[in-house]
């Protein structure tokens, strides 16, 4: 609050009462107890400081964006406490100690109580904050399942339960703390979807706390969030998987060591469909077995096939897995598979129990290209074209 408005009947105004020295005789006592000669002043005794507190006294359905302003005039503030169940809203003092105002956001559907001291003078205030029409909350963080190690490459993608239309409010609620610090950006791919990447690969073997601080952030009109969201992430080995489709091969690396070399057969690429796309893929989850149907064909029609897969993992959302196949005469030789990555049965078992989600498989050799929106294929794009998805973003 720059300045005051003239008082209006709601306001509250604490005035302490000035005591003034006690007469005798008609005449204004001195210090030493003379009385005061003709033509003698006395010096009054100061007013006591006004306080003046914002929400006022018996405010009602206050938006938790509101910020709580506390005032004095003819003095400093001593203290000022704003507290809600027991807990203290936080806030500072501008330099003079005159004014002190809330940081952060109030809590909806609150009550809240106010009590501040400036010398001889103390106020109080009580308000209540309004509730919601709509309740803005995370349900679900991926890729953060219980006691789950994810790949250097791991996104966090949230999700809420309602439409975001206030993102940069919302965006600023969300904090990403790592043990290894790391350059990273938020870009929202929906309006109840917003992702984080890294600039760079996370550093491996660490911790990374994720926390949604959106109790009374505004998320839309009329919806405020009303409980804050926080979990941890755990990063685990720099596991990288480089596929050459020309060479028929793929080799994987932990923590910068090879660990398995693997003869591979990538798509046959004699449609777009049946090409394996080039890029740098993440892998997104995985089954044994996966049950895999040709796209837009039924039983009866040319390239038809409905079948159960062993060891699957995968790494988009176009159809794409590294998979048992028994095709071991064409691993290493040629490409004859749908667009997956077809390997050795014991080796696609080794990469099922091996991989984690969030892990690479950077692919080359063919010329159809991965879609940043393909499954988790994220990396796709510059840094500086990923950060230009966030609402914070000049």
């Amino acid at each position: 609050m720059e300045g005051w408005r003239k008082p209006t009947a709601g306001l509250a105004l604490v005035v302490a009462t000035a005591l003034t020295a006690s007469c005798s005789g008609g005449s204004a006592a001195t210090g030493n107890g003379t009385a005061a000669q003709p033509g003698q002043t006395t010096s009054a005794t100061p007013a006591a400081p006004t306080i003046k507190i914002s929400p006022v006294e018996g405010s009602a359905k206050v938006s938790p964006e509101k910020k709580v302003v506390v005032a004095a005039a003819g003095g400093t503030l001593d203290e000022v406490v704003v507290e809600s169940g027991g807990q203290q809203v936080d806030g500072a003092f501008n330099a003079d100690k005159t004014k002190w105002v809330s940081k952060g956001p109030l809590k909806p559907s609150q009550s809240y109580s106010v009590t501040a001291k400036s010398g001889p003078t103390t106020a109080a205030s009580k308000f209540t904050t309004l509730k919601p029409e709509r309740e803005l909350a995370v349900v679900d963080v991926t890729p953060n399942a219980k006691g789950e190690k994810v790949g250097v490459g791991a996104p966090i993608i949230v999700t809420f339960n309602n439409a975001v239309t206030d993102k940069a409010s919302v965006e600023r609620a969300l904090e990403v703390d790592a043990e290894k610090d790391v350059e990273g950006a938020w870009r929202w791919v929906s309006a109840n979807q917003v992702i984080y990447r890294t600039a760079k690969y996370w550093p491996a073997h660490q911790k990374v706390t994720f926390t949604a601080r959106i109790n009374g952030v505004k998320g839309a009109k009329g919806m405020y969030g009303v409980k804050d969201y926080k979990t941890t992430i755990n990063i685990g080995a720099k596991q990288i998987a480089k596929v050459d489709a020309r060479k028929h091969m793929m080799y994987v690396y932990h923590d910068g060591k090879k660990v398995k070399t693997m003869r591979i057969s990538a798509g046959m690429a004699t449609t777009r469909e049946y090409t394996t796309t080039s890029g740098v893929h993440l892998t997104m989850g995985k089954a044994n077995p996966e049950r895999m149907i040709s796209p837009g064909r039924k039983k009866g029609d040319p390239g038809y096939y409905d079948v159960m897969i062993n060891h699957a993992v995968r790494f988009s959302n176009s159809g794409e897995y590294v998979h048992a196949k028994n095709n071991v005469w064409a691993q290493g030789v040629r490409n004859v598979s749908h667009g997956c990555i077809n390997s050795r049965p014991d080796q696609a078992k080794w990469f099922y129990d091996t991989m984690q989600r969030g892990d690479v498989v950077d692919i080359v050799g063919t010329n159809r290209e991965l879609e940043w929106n393909n499954g988790w294929g994220f990396w796709q794009l510059s840094f500086a074209k990923w950060k230009k998805g966030s609402a914070l973003e000049s």
